[in-house]
C-alpha cells in the first residue's frame, strides 16, 4: 500500500481532501496531515510517504520552500501542488524543483482521481524497475566480493564507496555448525555481533563452496567482533546452549586494503580445514592458531616413521608404561599438526599404526585372547572420527584394554603417571580436556579421581606446579615476567600476576626483590 500525506492549513480542506475519492481503491492509504510547512517537512524526512498533496500557501513554510528543502535532503517521493490561479508563477518554480502534478483549488473529484490514478501506475512501475535493479546490483556486488575473496581482482578502477565497500580496515570469518549431526543452525553468526547492517555498513554476506563467510568492514564491527572472541574464548567455555554453542567459527588477520582481503579469506579457509585438530568443545579458530612450520618440522608421513611409533607404543604398552604411551600419543599428535599431509592422509597414517600394533601384539600374546575390534570396524571408527583428539582417546582407550589383557592392570597408578606428566609438561597449554583422552579417562570422571586421590583440583594442581617453577626463574634468572609467564604455560601476563598474587600473596617483581635480597 503507498502511503500519502496531506499538507494545507486549512482544516476543512484536509478533511475535504480525504474523502473526496477512496484512497485504498487506488491502493494509498492516509499516514498523516500537516497544518503547516514546518510539519509537513518534519513528516516528510521522517516518513518519506510515496505521495504528498501539498498547498502552496502555508505558515512558517510555504510549499515551495518545503518542496525545495525535502528535495536538498534526498527526498524522491511524488507530490502534488495545491494551488489557486493566481499562484501558476509558483507552480512554474516548483517544475525547477521536479514537481509534476498541479491541482487548482477548489478539487476537482475526477480530476484529481485521475492525477491519484496516474502515479500510483508510476509508483508501481518504477518500484518494478527498482526491484529488478537492485536484483542486478546484488548480483553485480556477489561477483564483485567473490574476486575480491579469491583475489582476482584489482579494485584501483572500482569506486568502493558507491558499492558500500569502503572502509578503512576488513576481516573476512567463515562459520558452520558446530555440531556435524545438526541440520540446521538456530543462530545465524551475524545476528550475534550485535550491530546494524543498514545498507550493509557493517558487514558483506556471501557463500562461497557452501561456506557461510562475512566480510566484516570498518573499525566499530572489527571491535564487536574482537570483544566477542575475548567473551567466549581463553578460559571461559561456551555454556551449553548458548549462541555460540551451535557455532563454529574461524577468522582470518585484519588487513587494511580491500586488495588484501583474500589473504585474511585464504587464512580463514584454512583453519576450517584444519577444524580436525581442534580442541573438545573449541567454537573458534584464528589466523594466530595457524601452524608456523620450519622446513625441518614439516613431516610427510611414510611407512619409516609409521614403524617408529609401532615400536615405540607397543614397548610402552608391554611395559605398562601410561605416562610413557601418553607422552609419545601428545609427540604424534603434535607432529601430525605439523604435517603437510591432507586429513585423509593422516586417518589412513593412524589407522595403519593401530593395525600395524594389533597384528604385533596379537602375535605376541597369542594366549592372551585381547579382544581386540574387528579390521573393518577400525578403519571405520577411525576414518568417521571428526577430530584428532576423538582418535587418539579411542587409542588410549585400546592400550589400557590391551594392557590389562596381557597383566598390566596397574591402573591405580595412572594419578602418579598424570602428576608426572604435568610436572614434566607445564609449560605447553595443559588442560583436563586434553589430558583426559591421552590416559584414557573422560574428563568428567579424570576430575574427579584427580581430585579425590591428590587433595586439590585438577587446574589449582598445574598452577601450583608452573608458580612453583616461576618462582625458581624469578629467583635465579634476569627474564622479563612475561617470559616467565610464557616459560611456565601462561600465554597472558596479567594472568599470571593475578595466580601468582593469588598462590605467593606477592606480585612476582615484589617476591624477585624480596629473594634476592636474602
Amino acid at each position: 500500500m503507498n502511503t500519502v500525506l496531506i499538507a494545507d492549513d486549512e482544516l476543512i480542506i484536509r478533511q475535504g481532501l480525504k474523502c473526496i475519492i477512496e484512497w485504498e481503491t487506488f491502493g494509498f492509504e492516509i499516514i498523516g496531515e500537516a497544518s503547516n510547512g514546518e510539519e509537513a517537512l518534519r513528516f516528510i524526512l521522517e516518513q518519506k510517504p510515496d505521495l504528498v498533496m501539498l498547498d502552496i500557501r502555508m505558515p512558517k513554510r510555504n510549499g515551495l520552500e518545503v518542496v525545495n528543502e525535502s528535495r536538498k535532503k534526498g527526498y524522491h517521493g511524488k507530490i502534488i501542488i495545491l494551488s489557486g490561479f493566481s499562484d501558476f508563477k509558483y507552480a512554474q518554480t516548483a517544475i525547477r524543483y521536479g514537481v509534476e502534478y498541479f491541482l487548482t483549488k477548489p478539487i476537482d473529484e475526477d480530476e484529481l482521481a485521475g492525477t491519484v490514478k496516474e502515479i500510483a501506475q508510476t509508483l508501481s512501475k518504477e518500484k518494478s524497475q527498482q526491484m529488478a535493479f537492485d536484483h542486478y546490483k546484488d548480483r553485480a556486488r556477489a561477483m564483485i566480493l567473490y574476486d575480491i575473496l579469491s583475489g582476482n581482482i584489482q579494485t584501483d578502477n572500482l569506486h568502493l564507496q558507491d558499492i558500500g565497500l569502503d572502509a578503512e580496515k576488513y576481516q573476512v570469518v567463515i562459520y558452520e555448525k558446530y555440531s556435524h549431526h545438526a541440520t540446521t543452525m538456530p543462530y545465524h553468526f551475524s545476528d550475534l555481533l550485535n550491530v546494524t547492517n543498514e545498507d550493509n555498513s557493517s558487514y558483506e554476506t556471501i557463500i562461497m563452496d557452501n561456506n557461510e563467510i562475512l566480510l566484516l568492514k570498518g573499525t566499530i564491527v572489527l571491535n564487536k567482533f574482537k570483544h566477542f572472541l575475548e567473551h567466549y574464548e581463553g578460559e571461559q567455555k561456551p555454556q551449553t546452549n548458548s549462541p555460540l554453542d551451535s557455532l563454529f567459527i574461524a577468522y582470518g588477520r585484519i588487513v587494511d586494503s580491500i586488495n588484501d582481503v583474500h589473504i585474511s579469506y585464504e587464512e580463514a579457509l584454512r583453519l576450517l580445514q584444519r577444524r580436525f585438530f581442534c580442541e573438545h568443545r573449541q567454537h573458534t579458530i584464528g589466523y594466530q592458531d595457524l601452524p608456523k612450520i620450519s622446513d625441518k618440522e614439516a613431516v610427510e608421513f611414510n611407512d619409516k616413521i609409521l614403524q617408529e611409533y609401532c615400536e615405540k607404543l607397543i614397548g610402552f604398552i608391554q611395559a605398562a608404561k601410561r605416562n610413557q604411551v601418553a607422552e609419545t600419543l601428545n609427540e604424534l599428535e603434535h607432529r601430525l599438526y605439523c604435517s603437510t599431509d591432507n586429513i585423509a592422509k593422516l586417518k589412513l597414517f593412524l589407522t595403519d599404526l593401530y593395525l600395524s600394533i594389533k597384528e604385533k601384539l596379537s602375535h605376541l600374546y597369542h594366549n592372551a585372547n585381547i579382544p581386540f575390534p574387528g579390521n573393518a570396524d577400525i578403519i571405520r571408527q577411525i576414518s568417521e572420527k571428526y577430530y584428532l583428539y576423538e582418535i587418539i582417546l579411542f587409542f588410549t582407550e585400546q592400550f589400557e584394554m590391551i594392557m590389562r589383557a596381557i597383566g598390566n592392570p596397574s591402573s591405580g597408578s595412572v594419578i602418579d603417571d598424570i602428576i608426572h606428566y604435568i610436572q614434566h609438561n607445564y609449560m605447553d597449554n595443559i588442560k583436563l580436556e586434553t589430558l583426559a583422552p591421552l590416559f584414557g579417562y573422560n574428563s568428567s570422571y579424570l576430575g574427579k579421581i584427580f581430585t579425590k586421590k591428590v587433595g586439590i583440583g585438577f587446574n589449582m594442581f598445574v598452577d601450583q606446579v608452573r608458580i612453583d617453577a616461576s618462582k625458581k626463574l624469578l629467583e635465579s634468572t634476569d627474564l622479563k615476567v612475561y617470559e616467565i609467564a610464557e616459560r611456565v604455560g601462561y600465554r597472558n601476563v596479567d594472568y599470571f600476576h593475578t595466580k601468582f598474587k593469588k598462590y605467593v600473596n606477592q606480585s612476582p617483581a615484589e617476591y624477585r626483590k624480596a629473594n634476592r635480597d636474602k
